[in-house]
């Protein structure tokens, strides 16, 4: 059983820094303006010998908001209140330069309702002003709190004391017991598979986190038409098929020239990061406006990190002619995304579910693309089949030698050749050979790359 514990507070009080220091990454953006953490997170955390998951949550805010942005603060704080309710301890943080406010002894009685052991932790406990915030700190009745500096990593040796007091047994790591086999030697440690990871990425608004919640069956991601509302990524853990997944729900990525200094560009990079981890893409596009601009150039980010990708066309429930347009959409990515011949295109309304068992089939195909190997033989056999069938040119009157072809790695399938003139073999005939891996071997929709190298004379004593 997973140890879970969130992280919970009024806003702008360091939940999303302690995240960030203690699961040893920059996955939660942080940033002086209040209500940066929209969606919660969760991470994984080793904490000297206490393994558990931590969850980052928005803060607690009571603020009275304008008419618009009402209903989001409201779908927010729900997210948070699903955080704490999945949680069974909480971690409830307040400010040591700011003190003890009116509005944290709201924040305790809300806490206090969920009924789960709470750790109270004062951060920014380096700053002059923290020791008033201690004796404060001590009448919200959750017994004596833990200094913290998550910005600057110090405390957690306290902040693990009282973690331990209320964690399971289980969630204490213990060295693995290894048994000898028949041959007195020592097995191997077993590890179970990696889940497979997915980012959702597209424009705003296109649907990436009503597909998210309509996978997962749940709220797990806030949906608003408010354009730019998710800004962290938000991880989930599913299972499909006995297979372990890890979904990500990216923030959207307009043009360059349009993102906004701050926040905005600090989510797009959190989200490219993203595809950067992933091994599988999914592509979302809008069916009323598909393939504009952006969405080609996402595209292009993908390939040129050599994720393997799939595109889903969202919103189809609107689509009256859905057969012309899946045929024009084929032709359009053929078109204008010629890397990306062959792309599975899955068409869905995120809304409904509809179609949205044609996905993960087509997501495990691609991601078995993407890890295929082929044998050199196979490859050397090919290879004499395509140079006979069309002979590599001739620059200045010498003809290039091409060798030898080996597979150098997948993930993106990456293959190396040996040539006489490496520097000299021109890029269409490099196209063409790449065409033919995807011909001949079905490397259909999934970048593949082409190292060409100079082969050495060996009579060369140079």
């Amino acid at each position: 059983m997973v140890f879970r514990v969130a992280i919970a507070g009024r806003p702008n009080v360091g939940k999303s820094t302690l995240f960030n220091r203690l699961t040893g990454s920059e996955a939660a953006i942080v940033d002086n303006t209040p209500g940066v953490t929209r969606d919660w997170r969760e991470g994984a955390v080793q904490l000297l010998d206490l393994d558990f998951q931590l969850l980052d949550t928005a803060g607690l805010d009571n603020t009275k908001a304008s008419v618009k942005s009402t209903a989001l603060d409201s779908l927010i704080q729900r997210q948070t209140f699903i955080a704490i309710e999945q949680s069974d301890a909480l971690i409830f943080i307040v400010d040591g330069k700011d003190g003890i406010t009116p509005f944290d002894h709201d924040v305790a009685k809300l806490l206090r309702r969920a009924g789960k052991p709470i750790i109270l932790a004062v951060n920014k406990s380096d700053t002059k002003a923290a020791d008033a915030t201690f004796d404060d700190a001590r009448t919200l009745g959750f017994g004596e709190p833990v200094a913290l500096s998550a910005a600057h990593g110090t405390g957690t040796q306290d902040l693990y004391e009282a973690l331990a007091e209320i964690a399971p047994d289980s969630a204490f790591v213990r060295p693995p017991v290894v048994e000898d086999d028949e041959d007195g030697e020592e097995a191997e440690d077993v590890r179970p598979n990696s889940p497979l990871t997915i980012a959702i990425v597209g424009r705003p608004n296109a649907g990436k986190s009503t597909l998210l919640n309509q996978i997962l069956g749940t709220e797990r991601s806030i949906t608003s038409p408010i354009a730019g509302t998710t800004r962290d990524a938000v991880v989930a853990e599913w299972m499909w098929e006995d297979r372990k997944i890890r979904l990500i729900d990216t923030a959207g990525l307009r043009k360059k020239a349009k993102v906004e200094e701050g926040l905005e560009q600090m989510s797009a990079t959190a989200a490219i990061d993203e595809i950067k981890m992933a091994e599988v893409v999914i592509l979302v596009i809008d069916a009323a406006i598909p393939f504009e601009t952006q969405d080609l150039q996402i595209a292009d980010l993908v390939e040129r990190e050599g994720r393997a990708m799939i595109v889903v066309v969202n919103k189809w429930d609107l689509v009256e002619d859905k057969a012309q347009l899946l045929k024009n959409l084929k032709a359009r990515v053929d078109q204008l995304l010629p890397q990306w011949k062959g792309v599975p295109i899955v068409a869905l309304s995120a809304l409904s579910g509809e179609g949205l068992d044609r996905m993960m089939p087509a997501i495990v195909k691609q991601h078995d693309i993407w890890n295929r190997r082929i044998s050199t033989h196979r490859l050397n056999e090919w290879l004499q089949y395509m140079l006979e069938k069309h002979s590599p040119p001739a620059p200045k009157g010498r003809r290039i030698r091409i060798r030898y072809i080996t597979q150098a790695r997948t993930r993106p399938p990456t293959f190396a050749i040996s040539s006489s003139q490496a520097g000299e073999l021109p890029d269409d005939y490099g196209r063409y050979l790449v065409n033919g891996l995807r011909d001949n071997f079905g490397f259909t929709g999934v970048p593949v790359r082409m190292k060409v190298k100079t082969s050495r004379n060996p009579f060369d004593k140079g």
